[in-house]
């Protein structure tokens, strides 16, 4: 009796022996789960001391009839198992398996015998005395391990399972680096490192990466039928670990698929471990099981140590009863009752969120271009493959280092021979030279090369090149840097994504910290059906990378974000448009443009006909302002000139010699950006590139905003007059009349209008999104239905023409509808549609109307013109403000977050007040009441310090646009507006929804054919399309993108 602690009576029974090291036999779960056995009237549960299981031999150990023993740090398989054999109990967890579960090879090797889905991998073996023999090639964006390629993101895992130090590295294109994982420390799980290069000791597994979206799935199995599985923030995506309030990491429990269950009972028998966890990735409709860990038991889960008791007291009693002739029999019980989830009221669900937001505040786009014949750049265009299309763009900084290495070659050669034949400008070599070399390393966000060929070389036609011909082909080389996200930019998209949450349902009590954010509560438990889109630029991608850290509370770099979080969408131009090629349209009005814009007088009633002809407020203002556009086009030039002189005067300067400008800009820079723009704007023969203009501004606000400090002459003059000029030439590039704007519109946005229609007709319910346990979700108003988030981040030209088809395609009528007239009329106000401009669309549902009537889906649409300007402010157009509901009905989401029906009552000549938060109108508190219950709103660091710092102006809320909109009147709007033969016939066939009409029944229109094209899988007619990709993050048929 000194031996063992006991629970139960004392007379002979079915002893269960515990045998593990003491802090797993006395953990809580461990507690918990024996109590409950104990109640099993012929079970007695007998503990093994630590010390008895260390220093004594077997044969001195208690006697048991049933073994629960497994392996952690420090406890001596080897005993164990010679006590099994010489006692022969009966084993819960098989002992001799437990060495493989040691190995991760023999586990990846267990798992593959057994046909379960893992992630494509590679061993890598290392003898420990020879670490550089091995069969390991380290390119700069993959690995090749054995032979087989693993390109960036992969993952490296140390073959002893023991060993948590598992690294994930990720591509340069995304920022470079790592992410270490580790067992878990305090509050942390991983950490990010600048390291790119993977170990160069010991042996490692070599993975594929599976693009999650941020959670794992942690599966607890007890026998091969009853498997428990919850989900947490996966440990790579900012590293810190969530906890509750009493310091617990939070989890959710999760539904498993009817394929997941196949899984769970197939690792619980091929590793003969009755309690059994494993990890499963979630990934691209499947799951992939990553690690197998051994006996493990859930924490905090008064269900599963009810359940796991019931399942090994019935397992054992059902093994040993006869034999010790106890009467029992296996109690039948009724399964548990599924809840069915319901929603209550008139009350409408938010059931789809979709938003199009413009990427966050950067650095002047800029661009040079020089002719070049040396037979390097040939050789460099033909090596990456550039005859193929007569195209080259270079991006990787491999690629980036050989330019540098011609461009240094090239001006050593000019700087020894006076008289060389190399016809490369030196200027603009110097050029690319300093370019190249800026922030002392590479990354594709920042910089790239575009290489064009000539076959005749280049017509002379700009200011910049010189008159003499040269025969023969050459490459034009465009190189293009500038452009990125500042880190005011990241501060925006970050405090955009915080305040995007207040519009999602509110959650009970405090999630991690937060107050009523209930869309960090959906997310985690699955009912947040969340996509984040972004084009392959890294501006745009870093924005969505910052959005999603605000919108998801995460926390660290954005280079893990943006790896698991984003999505890339550059297939069919659905986010990306080629700049370089514009459509006639296009063309045909950019030469119109030109024309007016370079009369030398006054603009005349017929000039405002012909560049106004929609009667635009904000551009008959601007055209008021300008007057004679030659006359402010000397002045803009002449203002440049004043700049870049003063610039040269503060470079004389000794003082300033290191000044250090914003983003680590040097005066010296600063210069260059002003002087191109100087020779650029005004050729020779005196005429102005009108195009320039949109470059004039970008500088001006740059600087205005980021660049005070200098107090510069005359920046502010500058900043007005290009800023009018701008307000014409951007918005008038896409389209002057509402035909051209149409047509302009539908060219670049045509695949982005499909897809937002299919986001909105695939929002029923849908078996394959994962769902949250029923038996968890009190509190959840509908614990079946999901919020599906689909967020599209762009460049301005998307923004222009989206907003451009909502206007001018006929949605409403203004002569009829009184609330759309006041919406256009607040649009053609608006001047700018700058950084950070958002258009959101959101479905709601009411659950009382008939599911056939029109009446039972209910859309409206949103928009916000971005960052608020650095002046003008009292000249800013009036909205009427905020609201997610209806004039005619109670809108509610699910869980029961509305605003307040004063609040909905703005009046409608409601002065803006700077100080508000984005999306959020009501000013008078920062939390309101709903049902008896304060919710809080988030919105402390958005009205205290987000405004007050000078380098972040705020974001401008969101307005309404119209909140009465049905389902059907939108998808037939998009319908009409989306043309069949703008389409490429692959294209054509995957959105081909619009000859269906809506029945009484069935409110979605029938599912859109199968893809018709040679490289693209043809479907059963009875699956629909939105079924099969439903979990699908892409869908790569012939470059389509669902």
């Amino acid at each position: 009796s000194t031996f063992f602690h006991m629970f139960g009576p004392p007379e002979r029974q079915i002893v269960v022996g515990i045998c593990s090291m003491m802090k797993k036999s006395k953990s809580k779960p461990m507690t918990e789960i024996m109590e409950r056995l104990c109640k099993f009237e012929y079970i007695t549960v007998v503990i093994f001391p630590e010390e008895v299981i260390l220093s004594q031999p077997v044969d001195k150990w208690p006697l048991c009839d049933c073994l629960v023993s497994f392996h952690s740090k420090g406890f001596p398989l080897d005993k164990a198992v010679e006590y099994a054999k010489l006692r022969n109990p009966l084993l819960i967890n098989d002992l001799n398996m437990q060495y493989y579960i040691q190995d991760r090879r023999e586990v990846y090797r267990i798992l593959q015998e057994e046909g379960i889905d893992l992630p494509r991998y590679a061993v890598l073996t290392r003898d420990p005395d020879r670490p550089e023999v091995c069969n390991l090639v380290e390119g700069e964006d993959h690995v090749e391990v054995n032979g087989e390629v693993f390109p960036k993101p992969f993952v490296e895992k140390p073959v002893s399972a023991e060993d948590h130090n598992v690294y994930v590295y990720y591509p340069t294109s995304a920022g470079g680096g790592s992410q270490r994982l580790f067992r878990k420390i305090g509050s942390r799980s991983s950490v990010y490192s600048p390291e790119s290069c993977v170990r160069k000791t010991g042996s490692y597994i070599y993975e594929e990466f599976m693009p999650t979206d941020g959670t794992d799935v942690k599966v607890y199995t007890v026998g091969p039928d009853y498997a428990h599985a919850e989900a947490r923030k996966s440990p790579a995506l900012d590293g810190k670990v969530e906890r509750d309030s009493e310091g617990k990491e939070i989890r959710y429990p999760v539904m498993l698929s009817a394929m997941e269950k196949l899984v769970a009972r197939k690792v619980c028998l091929a590793f003969k471990q009755t309690v059994c966890g494993f990890d499963l990735l979630r990934a691209n409709g499947h799951s992939f099981v990553c690690d197998v860990n051994g006996f493990s038991f859930v924490k905090n889960s008064m269900k599963y140590y009810d359940d796991c008791a019931k399942v090994l007291g019935n397992m054992v009693m059902r093994e040993l009863a006869p034999q010790f002739h106890i009467p029992w029999s296996i109690p039948l019980e009724a399964e548990d009752i599924p809840i069915v989830p319901t929603t209550s009221g008139t009350m409408m669900e938010l059931r789809c969120v979709i938003a199009i937001i413009r990427h966050g505040d950067r650095t002047p786009k800029q661009k040079m271009k020089m002719e070049v014949r040396h037979p390097l750049f040939f050789a460099l265009f033909e090596k990456y493959g550039g005859y193929k299309s007569g195209k080259l763009k270079l991006k990787k900084p491999k690629q980036l280092q050989e330019v540098l290495d011609i461009a240094r070659l090239l001006l050593a050669e000019l700087g020894q021979h006076t008289d060389c034949e190399i016809e490369e400008k030196k200027g603009k070599l110097e050029q690319l030279k300093t370019v190249l070399e800026m922030y002392g390393h590479f990354s594709g966000i920042n910089r790239k090369v575009q290489l064009t060929y000539l076959p005749n070389g280049q017509p002379k036609a700009s200011s910049e090149e010189e008159e003499c011909p040269t025969e023969g082909p050459s490459l034009l080389l465009v190189l293009k840097w500038g452009g990125e996200l500042t880190p005011a930019g990241r501060v925006q998209a970050e405090e955009l994504g915080r305040a995007f949450r207040c519009m999602y349902p509110g959650g009970q009590g405090d999630y991690a910290g937060f107050p009523g954010c209930g869309l960090l509560r959906l997310h985690s438990t699955y009912r947040h059906d969340l996509k984040i889109y972004a084009s392959d630029e890294g501006r745009v991608q870093m924005t969505a990378a910052a959005f999603a850290k605000g919108l998801l509370a995460l926390e660290g770099e954005l280079t893990p974000i943006l790896v698991q979080m984003v999505k890339s969408a550059n297939m069919n131009g659905m986010l990306d448009s080629d700049s370089e090629s514009l459509t006639d349209c296009q063309q045909r009005v950019k030469v119109r443009l030109h024309e007016i814009m370079q009369k030398d007088q006054d603009f005349t009633e017929a000039d405002y006909q012909k560049l106004a002809p929609t009667g635009s407020p904000s551009l008959v203002t601007s055209m008021k302002t300008i007057g004679n556009p030659v006359r402010t086009c000397d002045q803009v030039y002449a203002l440049i000139q004043r700049l870049t002189s003063q610039i040269r005067r503060r470079l004389e300067d000794p003082k300033s010699a290191d000044l250090q400008l914003y983003h680590s800009e040097t005066l010296e820079l600063m210069l260059q950006r002003w002087s191109k723009l100087e020779r650029d704007f005004r050729n020779k023969s005196g005429r102005y590139d009108i195009s320039k203009i949109p470059d004039i501004y970008d500088c001006v606000k740059y600087d205005t905003q980021h660049n005070a400090t200098l107090d510069l002459e005359d920046t502010l003059e500058l900043f007005r007059l290009s800023r009018a000029l701008a307000d014409i030439v951007i918005p008038q590039e896409y389209g002057i009349n509402k035909a051209e704007k149409m047509d302009i519109a539908q060219a670049y946005c045509l695949p982005l209008m499909k897809k937002i229609q299919l986001d909105l007709q695939r929002t029923h319910e849908d078996e394959a999104v994962n769902k949250l346990h029923p038996l968890y979700s009190r509190g959840v108003m509908s614990p079946g239905r999901h919020v599906r988030t689909r967020l599209y981040f762009t460049s301005e030209s998307h923004v222009h023409s989206l907003l451009s088809i909502f206007r001018y395609g006929g949605l409403l009528d203004e002569v009829k509808d009184q609330q759309w007239k006041q919406a256009m009329d607040y649009l053609s106000a608006v001047s700018e549609l700058n950084y950070m401009t958002q258009i959101v669309i959101m479905l709601y549902e009411d659950n009382n109307k008939d599911p056939g009537s029109e009446e039972r889906f209910h859309v409206e649409l949103h928009f916000s013109p971005g960052v608020k300007g650095c002046e003008d402010e009292e000249n800013v157009p009036l909205g009427f403000g905020f609201r997610p509901a209806s004039a005619e009905v109670c809108v509610r989401s699910l869980e029961d977050l509305s605003q307040d029906e004063t609040d909905r009552a703005l009046s409608l000549s409601e002065p803006i007040s700077i100080k508000r938060s984005p999306m959020i109108r009501n000013r008078k508190t920062g939390s309101m009441e709903v049902g008896g219950a304060t919710v809080c709103l988030c919105v402390s660091s958005l009205t205290a310090g987000f405004e007050g710092c000078s380098m972040v102006p705020s974001i401008y809320p969101l307005e309404t646009l119209h909140n009465s909109l049905s389902l059907k009147q939108v998808d037939k709007f998009l319908n009409a507006v989306s043309e069949h033969d703008r389409f490429p016939p692959a294209l054509s066939a995957l959105f081909d929804t619009s000859s269906q009409g809506y029945s009484q029944t069935h409110i979605y229109p029938h599912p859109p054919k199968a893809l018709s094209s040679s490289e693209t899988p043809v479907r059963s007619p009875e699956c629909p399309l939105w079924c099969e990709y439903s979990d699908a993050h892409v869908l790569q048929c012939s470059s389509i993108f669902l």
